[in-house]
């Protein structure tokens, strides 16, 4: 027997170690309900959630992305140094940011070669590679 989007949501948030609160399952079930990978903004969300009559405002999207990227459930990609997106694939991998669009999507990662990067400065690491291949129609 599947699983319903209900089930598999709230087993997300358990499995990451977060109390599945009504609101958090509400937002949950949208991002990962149906099993796939997708790239939302807050914005986004919130409509979503209105569009499913979940109740939650604008803050508590901000606030739950917020957690839910703390717990390593999603990844935040930033662009333009205002926006960001939130990925559910919590996995290393390149971005294509669709200029003409304001959307984001999986970049080919095997066709992605870094062959090597600064050494940090003394007294910190590296964290992350964060790599968003800006996109644009041809005139």
């Amino acid at each position: 027997m599947s699983k319903t989007s209900l089930q598999i949501a709230t087993d997300w948030l358990v499995d990451a170690g977060l109390r599945p609160t009504r609101q958090r399952v509400a937002l949950a079930e949208l991002l990962v309900g149906d099993g796939k990978h997708r790239h939302v903004t807050a914005e986004s969300l919130f409509e979503a959630a209105r569009a499913e009559d979940a109740p939650v405002s604008l803050a508590t999207v901000y606030n739950t992305l917020r957690a839910f990227c703390a717990a390593g459930v999603l990844q935040e990609i930033t662009v333009d140094g205002s926006k960001s997106y939130f990925d559910t694939n919590t996995h290393d991998h390149p971005h294509f940011f669709w200029e003409d669009e304001g959307r984001l999507s999986d970049a080919p990662s095997d066709q992605l070669v870094i062959q090597s990067l600064p050494s940090a400065p003394e007294g910190v690491e590296i964290a992350s590679v964060d790599v968003v291949i800006r996109l644009r129609r041809k005139p």
